[in-house]
């Protein structure tokens, strides 16, 4: 279609943007800032135009950087920044730069050579994987071409003057008015220069490892049976899931097929996380390899408020910096302290088990209630907690309370103001540390499986190790399945997987809380299914009736 084709009002984009969902979602989370559009704000909703393609939704979004006083190389090294967190000969003050505005938004990610300009300045960039071509020619005349291909059009080499390529991360430009070449280096250094971004990040941002957790706070809790029980832990899981991945520190492998049935078609009541199937890119050639191209791939993750996208300050920086999104009771309990940047609020997610599937949608509502309400009171952080499950009180599936409360904050226009993290009980494993990121966790601790892994530890399986080399191997092999999960996508960035699923019309909220409620039937599309049953015999293995 017309409205489909490149270019665009200012970019025209070879390759794919494997994050346009996350990244359209927090465009839509974010709030113009008054400052730089006053009362004419309001007419600039929505920033993206629906229904067009990942190019179209990054041209929006540069188009809003430029119009707000950015220049539009400035806009694109915030947008497609480079694999700055790895780099080892980095210079600081560019990686201040990367790193101050990886305060301000998450990377656009996934295999791009974009072309952009202002009328002005006509550029072109290449993602930080360098996974798309983007080669030029000058000649004598003065005459810059730039192509995915060599030959795309006719220059006699006898002419040619200069030639090269862009590498991974790197722009070029050439400013018609100066009539001057702008080459990768000069671009950064003067980009670099703008601010003092690393005096900046030197007084606001904090690192969770300089923290430090008074001891008396420190949850000191063990793992029961009962417990373990209500969270779905079972001996085999323990021993063949949670061992290796401490022990090996490997990802279980087995060797039979899984003849384990849907969720929705089970007998036995499930997880919430097994209604759910990872998805990959289709289309990202080469694919990444997580462990081969490791300079590439971040696990750091930010909490705190997130600051206007169209403005500067030295406000912006106040955030608290995670090496992974895996947190110990240590590192939770610190976030928590006197010591922190952040002000924290504790949320239940128990509801009473008397009141069966009304408490826990008026606890669930009650819950994304508090949420705003914290978020108005200045909480910068949330912390959704499944502690206390006794007799009397059980947990809403995590997953749910942080899709519900995610999708809440969203929907009031409050979801910038504060970060979510998950005191969980019921994840263990990576698929299920996905999919909370993916459904707006910005860091997890998975404090029963901590439990589970020290429990095991005492009773006499690999003593050896000692508890604090398991936790420390356990979360190591988490975070290389993290990374192993987000390269499927085509992904490089824990911050780009972060609130990644789509969440218009709120349908994690629906379809979660629905199967929750109907146990054993889910709720698809406004259709409920359930297990097929004719009086006086045994359900059909496989049949259902559409009701």
């Amino acid at each position: 279609s017309w409205e489909r084709s490149q270019p665009f009002r200012m970019l025209g984009h070879n390759g794919e943007i494997n994050t346009v969902d996350g990244n359209r979602n927090w465009i839509r989370a974010r709030e113009i800032n008054a400052a730089v559009w006053a009362d004419a704000a309001a007419d600039l909703l929505p920033i993206l135009q629906e229904d067009l393609s990942d190019s179209a939704s990054l041209d929006n979004v540069l188009e809003l950087l430029v119009l707000s006083g950015r220049d539009p190389l400035h806009a694109m090294a915030m947008l497609i920044p480079e694999a700055w967190e790895n780099m080892p000969y980095m210079d600081p003050v560019l990686r201040a730069f990367y790193e101050y505005h990886a305060c301000l938004t998450e990377p656009w990610d996934g295999p791009a050579a974009v072309a952009f300009t202002d009328g002005v300045v006509a550029a072109a960039m290449l993602d930080r994987n360098g996974l798309r071509p983007a080669r030029y020619k000058i000649d004598d005349d003065n005459i810059f071409v730039m192509a995915s291909e060599v030959g795309a059009t006719y220059m006699d080499d006898a002419h040619v003057i200069e030639k090269g390529r862009l590498g991974p991360g790197q722009m070029i430009a050439v400013d018609t008015e100066q009539k001057a070449l702008l080459l990768n280096d000069e671009i950064k250094a003067r980009l670099a220069q703008r601010q003092p971004y690393g005096d900046w990040l030197s007084r606001k941002m904090v690192t969770v490892d300089a923290l430090k957790a008074d001891a008396d706070s420190v949850p000191a809790t063990r793992a029961t049976i009962p417990v373990q029980r209500a969270f779905a832990y079972t001996s085999e899981e323990a021993h063949l899931v949670l061992r290796p991945l401490y022990l090996d520190g490997v990802e279980p492998v087995g060797s039979l097929g899984d003849d384990t049935p849907l969720s929705i078609l089970a007998h036995k009541p499930r997880q919430l996380y097994t209604y759910f199937r990872q998805r990959f890119a289709q289309v990202t050639n080469p694919p990444i390899d997580s462990y081969r191209e490791q300079l590439v791939m971040s696990l750091y993750t930010y909490l705190g408020v997130r600051g206007s996208l169209l403005e500067e300050t030295e406000e912006h920086a106040t955030q608290l910096r995670l090496a992974s999104p895996i947190l110990t009771d240590a590192q939770l309990a610190a976030i928590k302290g006197a010591d922190s940047p952040l002000r924290t609020e504790t949320l239940s997610v128990l509801f009473p088990v008397a009141e069966g599937t009304e408490g826990l949608k008026r606890v669930l509502d009650e819950v994304c209630a508090a949420a705003a309400s914290a978020a108005d009171a200045g909480s910068t952080t949330l912390i959704l907690s499944d502690r206390g499950v006794d007799a009397e009180h059980a947990a809403i599936p995590m997953l749910l309370a942080v899709g519900a409360v995610h999708h809440a904050l969203i929907r009031s226009r409050k979801r910038l103001r504060t970060s979510i993290v998950a005191e969980v009980a019921d994840a263990r494993e990576m698929h299920q540390f996905a999919l909370l990121i993916g459904y707006g966790a910005s860091a997890i601790n998975p404090y029963m499986a901590f439990e589970t892994i020290k429990g095991l530890i005492t009773e006499g399986h690999d003593e050896d190790i000692g508890e604090e080399r398991a936790l420390a191997t356990y979360i190591k092999t988490i975070d290389k399945q993290l990374l192993k999960i987000m390269s499927k996508m085509g992904i490089s960035t824990i911050t780009a997987y972060h609130g990644g699923v789509d969440i218009r019309g709120g349908r994690l909220a629906c379809r979660g809380y629905r199967a929750v409620l109907h146990g054993n039937a889910i709720v698809r599309g406004g259709h409920r299914f359930r297990r097929y049953r004719r009086r006086g015999t045994r359900p059909a293995r496989g049949r259902v009736r559409h009701t």
